[in-house]
């Protein structure tokens, strides 16, 4: 049981005047007077004020303390005690751990409706037991989701209807909270999966950040389990707990929208946790706690903060509509149990999934002292960022502290030094155009000098070849360029790059290589190209390696090779070879005759030169253009860094069917920052 970051502000609730009936007030029990039931404890006497309710008993092991209760409030320390001495009860709202739920909510049934705070129960079946157990006695559950009461959810619903942010390609949910020692032993349950062999499940997406879950369900318009096609989890710990406190959880509905929620009780800071809807011509960000939404377009930024419909109130309003028997013509439950059953299945797939992974010392930092130290996992901000641009795991990302993906990926190495890893991409999001692509391309020094996912523009893989225009097909992820439009537009022409057969010759002293059959597929599963890409890695000297990459290319149809260059995009003629950087400074990129960004972009030169320090060290990098042809060099190093050879900078590469065009590259890394000279040295080695 737990609660959004703060109580919503009075000036943000429905006014208790506007909703007073001339029927008596209702009766009501409450169970658990601690903990977030404190915060119904105010609101009952808001009510009661009002003349909606009388807060008539309140149950709880634990008594309340002196004058925390209404005059003539009854005391009992079960449910059992109160429901046997108070008869014609209205609705008994139940505050108490979450594996009690169910065995109290059962018990109320029969005798009042019910307010369930969340999670709704522990399990799916006992989820199931409850909606029968409902239906048996023509009751009605509410489900304390409170972000639902938002009024901000109709106006997301409004601008989405109106198309002010376009197509809805998907929608994330960003938790960063922070939660110390104390947390976890603030009782017996805290941090369990399970309790004495009962199913607690009280992990960061089931009970401190279930809002954001809740809420972003709620907007892909997902009530109940059958709205969901699939859930997939990617859970870790770095507190000594049972449960989650990081996670990714990612889902899919029944219409194809992806739901990606990336969590944590263990950032740096804690701030409002906030839903993106990614739209094809914006974005809206709704910060639930705080009511806010602001919508990012091409016609500027709005904001704007929204009252909330009490949930209390909208249950009592409901019975009276259900007393009425006018249903249809309003009272419906905002956040009923039928209702949470999409809720309850990702719940169910955490409770199912294999115990969270332990986040290894070496990536923690404890900050505070005693229970008040609270845990940081490093980077994890980044991550979540990453996680949601890219709809991506912790494990897909690659992550230090996180599982390996289960990418079929192959390690080159120099005798039994790793040095970069061969991933199929098999499982990135459709708008990513899924490749294969190298990650993480390390120095002899460890010095990483690779980046894949990165939240700026998350189709950014690393280390590979791709074209964002053949046939009109985006091998290259993210919005496309069209000469006609003139501009980039979200089109769902995504194809993907298909590992068809891989063979590694054996490590030998020299070096490994790995040979690997590659088609290209449009849209609908046809064809387009098949490539042969033969990846090799051999050492130079103690502190240089080198990288061949050597693709061929065969029509199998008719084929255009293009992308934004060759479709009317001046200077963004990307495509082909390319290499995204990690974060890096003091960067500086050269020719044997140019100097800077905007000198050797677009150049043509025999190679080009990046040295920057990292954040494991100094490392460079030298590119050799391809023998094939005098393809320009295609250079970001303000806005992101990463380089690449375009193969069709200004016109597109046609092709006939059957036809071949074929480049080979060289990448040397060296640690340390190498000068003019010597980048030019290991050019001419080629």
């Amino acid at each position: 049981m737990g609660t959004l970051s703060e109580p919503v502000p009075e000036e943000r609730k429905m006014p208790t005047e506007e909703r007073k009936t001339t029927s008596a007030p209702a009766r009501v029990a409450l169970v658990g007077v601690h903990g977030f039931g404190t915060h119904h404890l105010r609101n009952l006497e808001r009510l009661q004020q009002g003349g909606a309710v009388t807060l008539v008993a309140v149950a709880d092991p634990n008594p309340p303390a002196a004058g925390a209760l209404p005059p003539g409030t009854a005391v009992f320390g079960t449910l059992d005690e109160l429901l046997a001495a108070t008869p014609a009860l209205d609705l008994v709202i139940v505050a108490t751990p979450i594996q009690t739920h169910a065995p109290l909510a059962l018990t109320a049934l029969p005798h009042a409706d019910v307010y369930l705070e969340k999670p709704p129960v522990a399990s799916l079946a006992d989820f199931t037991r409850l909606q029968d157990a409902a239906a048996a006695a023509g009751r009605s559950v509410q489900i304390g989701f409170q972000s639902l009461g938002s009024q901000a959810l109709q106006a997301i619903e409004d601008l989405l209807a109106a198309g002010e942010i376009g197509t809805l390609l998907g929608i994330s949910a960003t938790g960063r909270w922070v939660r110390d020692r104390a947390y976890y032993k603030r009782s017996r349950w805290a941090g369990k999966r399970s309790l004495d062999g009962v199913d607690v499940v009280d992990g960061v997406a089931t009970n401190p950040l279930a809002h954001a879950i809740a809420t972003a369900l709620r907007i892909a318009g997902a009530r109940t389990a059958d709205d969901l096609s699939s859930v997939e989890t990617d859970l870790y710990r770095a507190n000594d707990i049972e449960s989650d406190d990081t996670s990714v959880i990612r889902v899919r509905t029944t219409s194809g929208l992806p739901i990606t929620c990336a969590l944590t009780l263990c950032a740096t800071e804690s701030v409002e946790p906030y839903i993106t809807l990614q739209g094809s011509e914006g974005t809206a960000v709704f910060h639930y706690t705080e009511d806010r939404v602001t919508v990012s377009t091409a016609a500027g930024e709005r904001h704007e903060v929204f009252a909330r419909d009490d949930l209390t109130e909208n249950l009592l309003e409901h019975l009276r509509h259900r007393r009425l028997q006018d249903l249809p013509t309003g009272g419906q439950l905002i956040s009923s149990l039928a209702d949470s059953g999409a809720f309850m299945r990702v719940l169910e797939a955490i409770r199912t999934a294999e115990a969270p992974a332990l986040v290894p010392d070496r990536y923690l930092d404890w900050v505070g002292q005693g229970d008040s130290a609270h845990a940081v996992i490093t980077g994890v901000e980044d991550a979540l960022e990453r996680a949601t641009a890219a709809h991506a795991t912790f494990s897909e990302l690659g992550l230090p502290w996180a599982r390996p993906s289960a990418d079929g990926a192959d390690t080159l190495a120099l005798s039994t030094v790793p040095l970069v890893t061969a991933r199929t991409g098999s499982a990135l999001a459709a708008r990513l155009s899924p490749r294969p692509y190298l990650h993480p391309v390390r120095s002899l020094g460890g010095v990483t000098v690779t980046d894949h996912l990165p939240a700026d523009h998350p189709w950014h893989l690393g280390a590979g070849i791709a074209l964002q225009d053949v046939n009109g097909t985006n091998f290259w992820g993210g919005k496309t360029y069209t000469r006609a439009a003139g501009r980039y537009e979200e089109r769902p022409d995504h194809g993907r790059i298909v590992l068809l057969a891989a063979r590694s010759e054996p490590p030998s002293p020299a070096g490994d290589s790995l040979h690997q059959d590659l088609g290209w597929q449009a849209p609908d599963g046809s064809e387009l190209l098949r490539e042969r890409r033969t990846t090799r890695a051999g050492r130079v000297d103690h502190r240089t390696w080198r990288l061949d990459l050597a693709t061929e290319l065969t029509a199998v149809v008719d084929a255009s090779l293009g992308g934004p260059g060759s479709n009317g995009a001046a200077g963004s003629g990307y495509g082909g070879f390319f290499w995204r950087l990690p974060a890096c400074s003091a960067a500086d990129v050269f020719t044997a005759d140019r100097q800077g960004e905007a000198a050797v972009h677009g150049s043509v030169s025999p190679w080009l030169a990046w040295t920057a320090e990292f954040p494991e060290g100094a490392a460079s990098l030298v590119f050799a253009a391809p023998a094939e042809a005098p393809d320009p060099w295609f250079v970001r190093l303000h806005g992101y860094p990463g380089a690449g050879s375009a193969l069709a900078w200004d016109r597109p590469v046609i092709l006939a069917a059957g036809e071949s065009v074929r480049r080979s590259f060289t990448v040397w890394i060296a640690d340390g920052v190498l000068t003019p000279a010597e980048a030019a040295a290991l050019a001419a080695d080629r």
